[in-house]
Protein backbone atom coordinates (compact mmCIF):
# COMPACT_ATOMS: atom_id res chain seq x y z
CA UNK A 1 0.00 0.00 0.00
CA UNK A 2 1.26 3.36 -0.87
CA UNK A 3 0.93 4.78 2.77
CA UNK A 4 3.90 2.26 3.16
CA UNK A 5 7.40 3.44 3.05
CA UNK A 6 9.56 1.54 0.76
CA UNK A 7 11.59 0.60 3.59
CA UNK A 8 8.52 -1.22 5.40
CA UNK A 9 8.35 -3.30 2.07
CA UNK A 10 10.08 -6.28 3.47
CA UNK A 11 7.84 -6.36 7.03
CA UNK A 12 4.42 -6.32 4.73
CA UNK A 13 5.72 -9.48 2.95
CA UNK A 14 6.69 -11.08 5.94
CA UNK A 15 3.22 -9.84 7.58
CA UNK A 16 1.52 -11.20 4.39
CA UNK A 17 -2.15 -10.89 3.71
CA UNK A 18 -3.32 -10.60 6.69
CA UNK A 19 -1.02 -7.51 7.68
CA UNK A 20 -2.42 -5.87 4.51
CA UNK A 21 -5.90 -6.66 4.95
CA UNK A 22 -5.72 -4.98 8.66
CA UNK A 23 -3.72 -1.86 7.40
CA UNK A 24 -6.20 -1.67 4.41
CA UNK A 25 -9.35 -1.86 6.81
CA UNK A 26 -7.87 0.98 9.01
CA UNK A 27 -6.91 3.21 6.19
CA UNK A 28 -11.33 3.00 5.97
CA UNK A 29 -11.59 3.24 9.02
CA UNK A 30 -9.57 6.44 9.27
CA UNK A 31 -11.19 7.99 6.59
CA UNK A 32 -14.68 7.82 7.91
CA UNK A 33 -13.38 9.50 11.14
CA UNK A 34 -12.22 12.04 9.01
CA UNK A 35 -15.50 12.70 7.18
CA UNK A 36 -17.61 13.06 9.54
CA UNK A 37 -17.11 16.40 11.18
CA UNK A 38 -18.22 18.94 8.50
CA UNK A 39 -16.66 20.04 5.49
CA UNK A 40 -13.73 22.58 6.53
CA UNK A 41 -12.79 20.48 9.70
CA UNK A 42 -13.18 16.94 7.27
CA UNK A 43 -10.95 18.26 4.79
CA UNK A 44 -7.86 19.54 7.09
CA UNK A 45 -8.04 16.24 8.64
CA UNK A 46 -8.81 14.00 5.52
CA UNK A 47 -5.67 15.67 4.08
CA UNK A 48 -3.59 15.17 7.10
CA UNK A 49 -4.10 11.65 7.02
CA UNK A 50 -3.78 11.15 3.88
CA UNK A 51 -0.80 13.05 3.30
CA UNK A 52 1.74 9.81 3.10
CA UNK A 53 3.84 8.32 6.29
CA UNK A 54 4.74 4.96 7.22
CA UNK A 55 1.86 3.66 9.57
CA UNK A 56 4.69 2.53 11.33
CA UNK A 57 2.63 2.35 14.20
CA UNK A 58 -0.23 0.66 13.27
CA UNK A 59 1.82 -2.03 11.76
CA UNK A 60 3.53 -2.35 15.10
CA UNK A 61 -0.34 -2.93 16.92
CA UNK A 62 -0.85 -5.51 14.21
CA UNK A 63 2.56 -7.59 14.45
CA UNK A 64 2.56 -7.04 18.29
CA UNK A 65 -0.99 -8.75 18.20
CA UNK A 66 -0.04 -11.62 15.61
CA UNK A 67 2.99 -12.48 17.78
CA UNK A 68 1.39 -12.54 21.15
CA UNK A 69 -1.85 -14.27 19.02
CA UNK A 70 0.67 -17.09 18.40
CA UNK A 71 0.52 -15.94 14.65
CA UNK A 72 -3.58 -16.73 14.65
CA UNK A 73 -5.75 -14.26 13.83
CA UNK A 74 -6.18 -11.49 16.42
CA UNK A 75 -9.91 -9.79 17.03
CA UNK A 76 -10.41 -7.36 13.99
CA UNK A 77 -12.18 -4.46 15.02
CA UNK A 78 -11.00 -4.22 17.94
CA UNK A 79 -7.16 -3.98 17.11
CA UNK A 80 -8.22 -1.65 13.53
CA UNK A 81 -9.70 0.47 16.36
CA UNK A 82 -6.26 0.28 18.04
CA UNK A 83 -4.37 1.04 14.88
CA UNK A 84 -6.16 3.36 13.97
CA UNK A 85 -5.97 5.53 17.48
CA UNK A 86 -2.35 5.58 17.30
CA UNK A 87 -2.20 6.59 13.79
CA UNK A 88 -4.56 9.78 15.05
CA UNK A 89 -2.98 10.34 18.11
CA UNK A 90 0.54 10.92 15.90
CA UNK A 91 -1.05 12.40 13.32
CA UNK A 92 -2.96 14.92 16.08
CA UNK A 93 0.76 15.21 17.53
CA UNK A 94 2.19 16.75 13.84
CA UNK A 95 -0.58 19.10 13.46
CA UNK A 96 -0.16 20.72 17.02
CA UNK A 97 3.36 20.46 16.16
CA UNK A 98 3.09 22.52 12.78
CA UNK A 99 1.41 25.49 15.06
CA UNK A 100 3.62 25.75 17.56
CA UNK A 101 6.53 25.97 14.71
CA UNK A 102 4.61 27.80 11.94
CA UNK A 103 5.64 24.97 9.62
CA UNK A 104 4.88 25.86 5.70
CA UNK A 105 5.53 22.24 5.13
CA UNK A 106 5.06 18.61 6.05
CA UNK A 107 6.03 15.77 3.62
CA UNK A 108 6.51 17.96 0.69
CA UNK A 109 3.02 19.29 1.03
CA UNK A 110 1.33 22.58 2.94
CA UNK A 111 0.57 21.70 6.47
CA UNK A 112 -2.84 22.52 8.05
CA UNK A 113 -1.50 25.61 9.66
CA UNK A 114 -0.22 27.15 6.12
CA UNK A 115 -3.39 26.16 4.49
CA UNK A 116 -6.19 27.16 7.07
CA UNK A 117 -4.20 29.15 9.84
CA UNK A 118 -3.65 28.64 14.00
CA UNK A 119 -7.18 28.31 13.99
CA UNK A 120 -8.34 25.45 11.66
CA UNK A 121 -4.70 23.48 12.79
CA UNK A 122 -5.75 23.97 15.92
CA UNK A 123 -9.28 22.47 16.08
CA UNK A 124 -7.97 19.90 13.28
CA UNK A 125 -5.53 18.33 15.66
CA UNK A 126 -7.60 18.33 18.81
CA UNK A 127 -10.24 16.54 16.20
CA UNK A 128 -7.31 13.35 16.04
CA UNK A 129 -6.84 13.53 19.36
CA UNK A 130 -9.98 13.55 20.74
CA UNK A 131 -11.12 10.50 18.23
CA UNK A 132 -7.75 8.56 18.95
CA UNK A 133 -9.24 7.93 22.17
CA UNK A 134 -12.96 7.86 21.43
CA UNK A 135 -11.59 4.62 18.76
CA UNK A 136 -9.99 3.08 21.94
CA UNK A 137 -12.60 3.39 24.09
CA UNK A 138 -15.26 1.65 21.89
CA UNK A 139 -13.27 -1.12 22.35
CA UNK A 140 -14.40 -1.70 25.91
CA UNK A 141 -10.53 -2.06 27.13
CA UNK A 142 -9.87 -0.08 29.72
CA UNK A 143 -5.94 -0.92 30.04
CA UNK A 144 -5.88 0.08 26.41
CA UNK A 145 -7.15 3.52 27.25
CA UNK A 146 -4.27 3.78 29.94
CA UNK A 147 -1.58 2.94 27.92
CA UNK A 148 -2.85 5.52 25.01
CA UNK A 149 -3.41 7.64 28.00
CA UNK A 150 0.15 7.44 29.03
CA UNK A 151 1.95 7.62 25.82
CA UNK A 152 0.10 11.04 25.39
CA UNK A 153 1.26 12.62 28.37
CA UNK A 154 4.38 11.41 27.46
CA UNK A 155 4.09 13.39 24.39
CA UNK A 156 3.04 16.33 26.48
CA UNK A 157 5.74 16.41 28.54
CA UNK A 158 8.54 16.16 26.20
CA UNK A 159 7.35 18.65 23.94
CA UNK A 160 7.63 21.05 26.77
CA UNK A 161 10.89 19.65 27.28
CA UNK A 162 11.37 20.56 23.75
CA UNK A 163 10.64 23.70 23.77
CA UNK A 164 12.16 24.34 27.81
CA UNK A 165 15.46 23.51 25.97
CA UNK A 166 15.27 25.94 22.29
CA UNK A 167 18.10 27.48 21.72
CA UNK A 168 20.05 26.45 24.83
CA UNK A 169 23.89 25.94 24.09
CA UNK A 170 24.10 22.97 27.55
CA UNK A 171 21.42 20.38 26.43
CA UNK A 172 23.46 16.97 27.11
CA UNK A 173 23.34 13.87 25.08
CA UNK A 174 21.03 12.22 28.35
CA UNK A 175 18.41 15.00 28.36
CA UNK A 176 18.41 14.36 24.55
CA UNK A 177 17.53 10.96 24.70
CA UNK A 178 14.73 11.68 27.82
CA UNK A 179 13.32 14.00 25.11
CA UNK A 180 12.94 11.47 22.58
CA UNK A 181 11.89 8.91 24.65
CA UNK A 182 8.93 11.07 25.56
CA UNK A 183 8.11 12.75 22.98
CA UNK A 184 8.51 9.61 20.15
CA UNK A 185 9.08 6.51 21.58
CA UNK A 186 6.37 6.13 24.06
CA UNK A 187 4.08 6.15 21.22
CA UNK A 188 6.07 3.21 19.79
CA UNK A 189 5.83 1.75 23.02
CA UNK A 190 2.07 2.36 23.59
CA UNK A 191 1.80 0.56 20.01
CA UNK A 192 3.30 -2.41 20.95
CA UNK A 193 1.52 -2.67 24.13
CA UNK A 194 -2.31 -2.33 22.64
CA UNK A 195 -0.69 -5.28 20.66
CA UNK A 196 0.14 -7.27 23.12
CA UNK A 197 -3.34 -6.71 25.02
CA UNK A 198 -5.84 -7.00 22.02
CA UNK A 199 -3.77 -10.26 20.90
CA UNK A 200 -5.06 -11.68 24.16
CA UNK A 201 -1.29 -11.69 26.14
CA UNK A 202 -1.06 -8.65 28.43
CA UNK A 203 1.80 -10.53 30.24
CA UNK A 204 3.68 -9.73 27.24
CA UNK A 205 2.55 -5.65 27.02
CA UNK A 206 5.74 -4.67 28.91
CA UNK A 207 8.62 -6.93 27.30
CA UNK A 208 7.26 -5.91 23.72
CA UNK A 209 6.77 -2.27 24.84
CA UNK A 210 10.80 -2.01 25.75
CA UNK A 211 11.21 -3.43 22.06
CA UNK A 212 8.93 -0.28 20.69
CA UNK A 213 10.29 1.78 22.91
CA UNK A 214 14.03 1.13 21.75
CA UNK A 215 12.78 1.15 18.05
CA UNK A 216 11.23 4.84 18.67
CA UNK A 217 14.64 5.66 19.75
CA UNK A 218 16.46 4.83 17.02
CA UNK A 219 13.93 6.45 14.62
CA UNK A 220 14.34 9.81 16.40
CA UNK A 221 17.85 9.92 16.16
CA UNK A 222 18.23 9.02 13.00
CA UNK A 223 15.19 11.52 11.84
CA UNK A 224 17.26 14.25 13.37
CA UNK A 225 20.48 12.90 11.68
CA UNK A 226 18.24 13.27 8.36
CA UNK A 227 17.71 17.00 9.55
CA UNK A 228 20.86 18.16 8.80
CA UNK A 229 22.16 15.82 5.87
CA UNK A 230 18.82 16.44 4.13
CA UNK A 231 17.96 16.90 0.98
CA UNK A 232 14.70 18.43 1.11
CA UNK A 233 13.42 16.39 -1.58
CA UNK A 234 13.81 13.45 0.62
CA UNK A 235 12.67 14.92 3.74
CA UNK A 236 9.82 17.40 2.72
CA UNK A 237 10.65 19.98 5.03
CA UNK A 238 14.01 22.60 4.56
CA UNK A 239 17.70 21.30 5.82
CA UNK A 240 17.89 21.54 9.09
CA UNK A 241 14.69 22.81 10.06
CA UNK A 242 15.11 21.85 13.62
CA UNK A 243 17.60 24.70 13.65
CA UNK A 244 15.17 27.17 12.79
CA UNK A 245 12.81 26.74 15.62
CA UNK A 246 15.75 26.24 17.83
CA UNK A 247 15.26 22.38 18.15
CA UNK A 248 18.92 21.20 20.07
CA UNK A 249 19.50 17.32 18.49
CA UNK A 250 21.74 14.88 18.92
CA UNK A 251 23.83 15.93 16.08
CA UNK A 252 24.42 19.68 16.97
CA UNK A 253 25.17 18.37 20.65
CA UNK A 254 27.83 16.08 19.68
CA UNK A 255 29.45 18.51 17.08
CA UNK A 256 29.52 21.29 20.02
CA UNK A 257 31.61 18.75 21.97
CA UNK A 258 33.98 18.59 18.70
CA UNK A 259 33.51 22.05 17.57
CA UNK A 260 33.41 24.23 20.45
CA UNK A 261 33.02 26.90 17.90
CA UNK A 262 29.65 25.78 17.23
CA UNK A 263 28.80 26.07 20.57
CA UNK A 264 29.67 29.80 20.56
CA UNK A 265 27.18 30.37 17.69
CA UNK A 266 23.90 32.64 18.23
CA UNK A 267 21.87 30.25 16.73
CA UNK A 268 18.92 32.71 16.14
CA UNK A 269 21.10 34.41 13.82
CA UNK A 270 21.87 31.57 11.69
CA UNK A 271 18.27 30.48 11.34
CA UNK A 272 17.50 33.85 9.55
CA UNK A 273 20.30 33.31 7.19
CA UNK A 274 18.85 30.16 4.48
CA UNK A 275 22.74 30.32 3.81
CA UNK A 276 24.00 30.15 6.77
CA UNK A 277 21.88 27.35 8.17
CA UNK A 278 22.90 25.36 5.14
CA UNK A 279 26.75 26.35 5.49
CA UNK A 280 25.89 25.48 9.92
CA UNK A 281 24.62 21.45 8.32
CA UNK A 282 27.69 21.26 6.74
CA UNK A 283 29.65 22.15 10.33
CA UNK A 284 28.32 19.91 11.96
CA UNK A 285 28.76 17.06 9.17
CA UNK A 286 32.16 17.71 9.28
CA UNK A 287 32.52 17.21 13.05
CA UNK A 288 31.42 13.57 12.38
CA UNK A 289 28.52 13.85 14.38
CA UNK A 290 26.49 12.30 11.65
CA UNK A 291 28.48 8.84 12.03
CA UNK A 292 28.28 9.12 15.64
CA UNK A 293 24.56 9.66 16.08
CA UNK A 294 24.09 6.84 13.76
CA UNK A 295 26.32 4.57 15.71
CA UNK A 296 24.27 5.44 18.61
CA UNK A 297 20.76 4.93 17.36
CA UNK A 298 22.03 1.00 15.35
CA UNK A 299 22.85 0.60 19.55
CA UNK A 300 19.59 1.08 20.03
CA UNK A 301 18.35 -1.48 17.45
CA UNK A 302 20.43 -3.57 18.80
CA UNK A 303 18.77 -3.12 22.18
CA UNK A 304 15.21 -3.53 20.60
CA UNK A 305 16.50 -6.75 19.07
CA UNK A 306 17.91 -8.39 22.58
CA UNK A 307 14.32 -7.35 23.96
CA UNK A 308 12.52 -9.59 21.36
CA UNK A 309 15.14 -12.03 21.84
CA UNK A 310 14.18 -12.55 25.71
CA UNK A 311 10.45 -13.20 24.78
CA UNK A 312 9.13 -16.65 22.98
CA UNK A 313 7.36 -15.51 19.78
CA UNK A 314 6.73 -17.52 16.86
CA UNK A 315 9.02 -17.79 14.21
CA UNK A 316 7.44 -15.97 11.47
CA UNK A 317 6.23 -12.71 14.11
CA UNK A 318 9.51 -12.57 15.50
CA UNK A 319 10.71 -11.98 11.95
CA UNK A 320 8.56 -9.80 10.88
CA UNK A 321 9.29 -7.63 14.28
CA UNK A 322 12.77 -7.51 13.85
CA UNK A 323 12.64 -5.98 10.22
CA UNK A 324 10.57 -3.35 11.31
CA UNK A 325 13.73 -2.74 13.38
CA UNK A 326 15.80 -2.70 10.07
CA UNK A 327 13.59 -0.84 8.30
CA UNK A 328 13.97 1.92 10.57
CA UNK A 329 17.71 2.04 9.43
CA UNK A 330 16.82 1.65 6.09
CA UNK A 331 14.89 4.43 5.24
CA UNK A 332 18.35 6.35 6.23
CA UNK A 333 20.76 4.08 4.90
Amino acid sequence: MNTAGAQLAPVLNAGGPQLAELLWRTEGRLAEIAGGHGDALGRHAAGTLSAGGKRLRPVLVFLCAAAAAGDGQPAGPRVIAAGAAVELLHMATLVHDDVLDAAPLRRGRPTVYAEGGRDAATATGDLLFSRAFAELAATGSAEAVAALSAASSALARGELMQRADAWRPDVSPERYLERCRLKTASLFEASCRLGALFGERAELAPELGRFGERVGLAFQILDDVLDVSGPTERTGKPRGADLLDGTVTLPLILARERDPGLGELDLRAVAADPEGLVAVCERITATGALDESRRRALAHVESAKDALNAIELPNRAHAALELVADGVVERYA
